[in-house]
């Protein structure tokens, strides 16, 4: 059920409130009729813009409707009602403000706009559209803006991000296209004072994160494009990127920084890493089958798991790979070139080094509880404090137990 005010005219002050439920335009005629002893038949309605009224569907709560007696007893009362829109029109544009209407037209950025004064200002009272097209005594509170060619109130923002804070304003659901930004819509909810829309845009911000957002790996092709537009005399960084389950075999990756870089299960099988930089790097059961690792500072990188079969880690300009605190705990080296490596304190725990070549290795304190060394050769291996519980020691070229060059 809705409430509207019946005036005579629009110079009548002392209006009537008459309620409006569902019936049709005729039923709510002779209400109206029998009230002011107007003859029904004769009895037109029109709206605050001048519209004559023919369905009550159309009729909004608390709004004002004039009426206009056409028949022989009062044949000056429609003459009332033209003339009185049109001092109503002529009086507006003396005042400061401007006349109230209830449908705006907004130009945001280039782009128009139309809705109604309601949506502006219902949903959100305190917000800058509320408080631009809020109404007293049939003029707004505060001048708009300006407007352009065809009357239409000028806001420099964007209308892409305007769009879903109006439609919000209309159904109270924020619903956004995949090609807008949260944040961008974030940004102008704030500047228009639309606060209650706040705690819905966060919760889409944090699940674009989660979903593809800062976190998203790299993939080859973001790899190899970096390479190609990287000067040779410049440093490539990929410090603390994720390139997790990456497919980066047999790729030139020499001289690259990839500190605290996330390389979990990526397939650097014959990939060169000569002189790379993987500090604190996570190679966490990553296939680097084959790969050339001349040079490589890997200090306390995590390879747990990972497949270093058959690598080559001996340079023949004497650069040493540093593997310091490196933990390889049940990773697979077998058959590796590992001359001269320092794995100084490094965790081999349950790893696989059959066949391996350690040459004056420093393996000093480091943790081969239950590793396979068979086969491997140790000549002038440093293994001073070294972990060798349950070790497998068998075929070895040089015998712990005759060599005197094992330190």
């Amino acid at each position: 059920m809705k409430r509207v005010n019946v005036y005579r005219n629009k110079d009548d002050k002392n209006g009537t409130l008459v309620a409006v439920e569902d019936e049709d335009i005729v039923h709510f005629k002779t209400k109206i009729g029998v009230h002011f002893e107007i003859d029904v038949n004769s009895l037109r309605l029109f709206s605050s813009n001048g519209s004559e009224i023919k369905d009550v569907k159309v009729l909004r709560d608390n709004e004002n409707i004039y009426l206009c007696n056409n028949g022989m007893g009062d044949s000056k009362s429609c003459d009332n009602v033209e003339k009185s829109m049109q001092e109503l029109s002529l009086s507006t544009q003396t005042k400061p403000g401007k006349a109230v209407d209830d449908w705006i037209t907004l130009n945001v950025g280039g782009k128009h706009f139309t809705t109604s004064r309601a949506t502006l200002t219902a949903k959100e009272p305190l917000s800058m559209l509320a408080r631009m097209f809020a109404e007293d005594k049939n003029v707004y509170l505060m001048n708009p803006s300006a407007t352009d060619s065809i009357g239409a109130y000028l806001i420099d923002r964007s209308p892409e991000y305007f769009e879903p804070i109006l439609n919000y304003l209309r159904h109270g659901a924020v619903i956004l296209d995949k090609h807008v930004n949260p944040r961008g819509v974030m940004e102008e909810a704030v500047f228009y004072g639309i606060d209650s829309m706040i705690p819905q845009l966060n919760q889409l911000i944090e699940e674009s994160r989660s979903s593809c957002g800062i976190n998203q790996a790299l993939t080859r092709m973001d790899v190899v494009r970096s390479i190609i537009m990287t000067p040779t005399t410049s440093e490539l960084r990929f410090q603390g990127v994720n390139l997790s389950g990456a497919d980066l075999n047999r790729l030139d990756l020499r001289y690259i920084n990839f500190k605290y870089a996330c390389l979990s299960r990526c397939n650097l099988s014959g990939a060169n890493l000569s002189h790379c930089c993987l500090e604190r790097a996570d190679l966490s059961h990553a296939n680097l089958e084959g790969a050339q690792l001349l040079g490589l500072k890997a200090l306390c990188a995590n390879m747990e798991g990972a497949n270093l079969k058959g690598c080559n880690m001996e340079d023949p300009a004497g650069s040493r790979a540093v593997m310091e605190g490196v933990n390889l705990k049940g990773a697979n080296l077998e058959g590796s070139n590992m001359a001269g490596v320092n794995l100084r304190v490094a965790t081999l725990k349950n790893a696989n080094l059959q066949n391996c070549d350690l040459r004056a290795a420093v393996l000093a304190g480091a943790d081969l509880e239950c590793c396979d060394l068979s086969g491997s050769d140790l000549h002038e291996a440093n293994l001073r404090g070294a972990n060798l519980k349950d070790a497998a020691f068998e075929l070895m070229l040089t015998p712990l137990h005759m060599s005197q060059t094992i330190r």
